[in-house]
């Protein structure tokens, strides 16, 4: 199999589960949850993926501020947000800046996602309405490889994989300043670029799949 975009649900605490998704670029998928650095790290560099898309702030904010030119761009589309440098946020925020510092230098390219706001956008429900509602809709948009036992971390780090194949797809609006961070949401055309499938003559070939 081939991957092309892996989605990481990171968790604040190497003590707490990480969801973790390798995904192919015709939406199959396979998923685990890890919980230290060295795992997470470990699945990525196994997977070789073109894209990692991270749930969790990826850059604090400049200066003194509060909140990054991409939170302020959120809350005016009516996307709630929690803060970099809100208390409960500070852990994950520094967590995440060390692992895409360490993905970067294994040369793997990484962006910041938001799968709530996906899960909006792509008009699936939330995380909040239930595993099994969630999954079912993930389902009805094309992911396939689903167990059927996936925790609620999994299935966010499904969201965030499918937010990297639309962004390799050319499927995707970036909120926010190059200069200081880039939140990275789907539009939903990636729902049908996905239902036609990826032996369309329109498909967008990935560098892997040129060179499978």
């Amino acid at each position: 199999m081939v991957w092309v975009s892996v989605g990481v649900d990171l968790a604040g605490s190497q003590k707490r589960r990480t969801g973790l998704c390798r995904m192919s670029m015709n939406l199959y998928s396979e998923t685990c949850v890890k919980k230290s650095d060295e795992d997470i790290l470990s699945f990525i560099l196994s997977s070789d993926p073109e894209i990692v898309a991270v749930d969790a702030p990826l850059s604090m904010p400049k200066d003194r501020e509060y909140f990054r030119i991409c939170d302020k761009k959120l809350l005016e589309m009516g996307i709630r947000i929690i803060p970099p440098r809100f208390k409960s946020m500070k852990m994950l925020t520094e967590r995440a800046i060390i692992l895409k510092k360490k993905l970067e230098e294994h040369g793997f390219e990484v962006i910041e996602v938001y799968p709530s706001a996906a899960q909006d956008i792509l008009k699936i429900p939330r995380r909040s309405e239930g595993i099994d509602s969630l999954r079912e809709g993930l389902m009805k948009i094309g992911v396939k490889g689903f167990r059927s036992d996936e925790c609620i971390h999994e299935l966010d780090a499904v969201t965030c994989a499918l937010t990297g194949i639309a962004y390799l797809r050319n499927c995707y609006i970036a909120v926010g300043d190059p200069s200081e961070c880039i939140v990275i949401l789907p539009t939903y055309d990636i729902i049908e670029k996905s239902r036609v499938g990826i032996h369309s003559p329109n498909h967008q070939i990935s560098r892997k799949e040129k060179n499978d």
